[in-house]
């Protein structure tokens, strides 16, 4: 899995919030494993983004395909990581968008090296 460095980056997903959850929510996400790939849905590219405003941790998510049998075992996986991170009093939706559709290049360069691409 890939790891997320301590020293700021080049966020994996569009972020929009304070600074302080960054990470913490970063850190969440990656624990959040697609069980049919045995990666992290930010390393496959199912998280299209995440905004933290209005007291509301709205993130964007997609699914490699419409027909993905575990789309919800991930959205509840999504929604308890982040309870672990995010401060009381903040509502946690995940939106599942279907456009732009996921595809391959999404992956992070960690994803595609363990599926041999």
């Amino acid at each position: 899995m890939h790891e997320i460095p301590d020293s700021p980056a080049a966020p994996p997903f569009p972020y929009s919030g304070p600074s302080a959850l960054q990470q913490p929510i970063e850190r969440a996400l990656h624990a959040v494993v697609d069980p049919e790939l045995a990666l992290s849905i930010v390393d496959v590219g199912l998280v299209y983004g995440v905004t933290v405003a209005d007291g509301k941790v709205h993130v964007v998510l997609t699914m490699t395909s419409v027909a993905c049998p575990v789309t919800e075992m991930i959205v509840q996986d999504v929604e308890a990581e982040l309870h672990r991170v995010v401060p009381d009093g903040l509502t946690i939706a995940v939106e599942l968008v279907w456009e732009p559709a996921w595809s391959a290049e999404r992956m992070s360069p960690a994803g595609k090296a363990f599926m041999g691409w």
